[in-house]
């Protein structure tokens, strides 16, 4: 099966991308549930459970608030993302969109910046599982369990795509058990003993730094928002999707719904039973980070604290797996362009095994030097945002190139194709801004080295 559609638009400047060889396809295989079940792993089902404090003191207590405003905010950028796939229905998700929306130059920053993103959050949640499972059997180092967990999940992904969905499935099923039994746990718990909290405290804030500030919800939605990061790695599986680029679109806007709802749902409950006020968390930076085991140990029991640990151990490892086979493709599709190194584009039966290994290399490096360090969290942490937020704005801009500049994708909608990207476009750079220092420079280098290899390869196209 070729791996370009035959209606697969060409980039702005006309140059079409390379035919592909043999051993560069990749195999239809996935249904609308496999795409969800990656969107979901990537994001994590109980994903707030690691800053629901910080979120909480940033909030004045109104953190409920700030995952519906969240939720909605990137649903403009779930949009761009429905309507580019449709466009171009291939592995690289914005690298390929950028390319067509705004010429090979763009669609290569993109992929750069998307690059930075899909190789570091997978280490991040290695690391999480590694520190997890250090602290189950804490005789064995956290590097060595975050080694452990890398080499099985890539197993997993050599093995293909279809293989490690269904592994997915099941690990996905056991962490949306484990959420069930906190919700029902917490709602019988307050149907018991009342709430520690307003039973609007969540929405409105728990009033113990003053009065309601929408500003300092403003200011926690800008780190909510990364809780979100890897519901769009479902576009990357648009080549290997069975049905059309219209059921990619839909799972990717699916997914942001149901995440949304779910961490709207977990840190409602676990912020009616927290017994510390968010001027409390503020004042207290250490406790934030524990703060929602906190709440469970408080108000239910060490046995929900052990089961969250012991999901968030696995679900972190299965969270790497999506975030690495999305990074395969991602490299795959840079490869296949001339953009990276043209060996990243061969499959083998249908799966781009070069790619994916590359990927893995990348994440085992990092997250075990990340394990090996007591601020290797901090660091991991503060650069993974900022070039996904850089490629989402690359993404928001593809849309309103294609559609309303360029205008090939037939009849322009003013809202579809130019009020939501604008709109997304503007929430990006406001996210971007709130970024740590740290962050903004680690964002600002990478991309100067992007900038320096376009250029370079342009020199050498033309030379050539």
């Amino acid at each position: 099966m070729s791996a370009h559609p035959t209606n697969a638009p060409l980039p702005p400047d006309g140059e079409g991308p390379p035919a592909p060889a043999e051993g560069e396809g990749l195999r239809r295989s996935l249904g609308f549930r496999d795409l969800v079940v990656y969107g979901l792993l990537f994001i994590a089902p109980m994903a707030p459970v690691g800053v629901f404090g910080t979120l909480d003191a940033k909030s004045h207590g109104a953190v409920a608030l700030v995952y519906i405003i969240a939720t909605i905010a990137m649903a403009f950028t779930a949009f761009s993302y429905a309507q580019m796939v449709k466009v171009v229905p291939q592995a690289g998700s914005v690298f390929a969109y950028a390319r067509v929306g705004l010429g090979n130059g763009p669609g290569f920053i993109a992929g750069w910046m998307a690059m930075l993103d899909y190789l570091l959050i997978p280490a991040v949640a290695y690391l999480f599982s590694g520190i997890a499972m250090h602290e189950l059997v804490p005789s064995v180092s956290r590097w060595v369990w975050t080694a452990i967990a890398v080499v099985l999940t890539t197993a997993l992904n050599l093995w293909g795509v279809r293989p490690a969905a269904r592994v997915g499935f099941a690990v996905l099923a056991l962490e949306i058990v484990v959420l069930l039994v906190f919700v029902v746990a917490a709602v019988v718990v307050l149907a018991r003993d009342g709430a520690e909290r307003g039973w609007l405290s969540p929405l409105t804030g728990d009033g113990t730094q003053g009065a309601f500030a929408l500003s300092a919800v403003v200011g926690a939605v800008s780190v909510a928002v990364l809780s979100y990061l890897g519901f769009d790695a479902i576009a990357s599986f648009a080549e290997e999707v069975t049905g059309g680029s219209a059921k990619v679109a839909r799972a990717v806007l699916f997914c942001l719904v149901l995440t949304g709802v779910l961490f709207v749902a977990q840190t409602y409950l676990v912020a009616l039973m927290t017994p510390t006020s968010s001027s409390e968390l503020a004042a207290n930076p250490g406790d934030q980070g524990s703060a929602f085991y906190t709440a469970v140990d408080w108000a239910v029991g060490d046995w929900l604290h052990d089961l969250v640990a012991v999901s968030k151990a696995i679900g972190a490892a299965f969270a790497a797996l999506a975030g690495q086979a999305a990074a395969g493709r991602l490299l795959f599709a840079m490869g296949r362009d001339r953009r990276l190194p043209r060996a990243l584009s061969k499959t083998e039966s249908g799966t781009p095994r070069i790619a994916l290994l590359c990927a893995a290399v990348v994440t085992l490096v990092a997250a075990v030097w990340a394990a090996r360090r007591d601020d290797g969290m901090d660091h991991l942490v503060s650069v993974v945002d900022i070039g996904a937020l850089t490629a989402f704005f690359l993404l928001h801009a593809s849309v309103v190139g294609w559609f309303a500049v360029r205008r090939r994708g037939g009849e322009v909608s003013w809202w579809r194709h130019i009020l939501v990207p604008v709109l997304g476009a503007a929430i990006v750079v406001a996210v971007i801004v709130e970024a740590s220092g740290s962050a903004q420079v680690v964002g600002a280098i990478w991309l100067g080295v992007g900038l320096v290899v376009l250029v370079a390869q342009g020199v050498r196209r033309g030379a050539a």
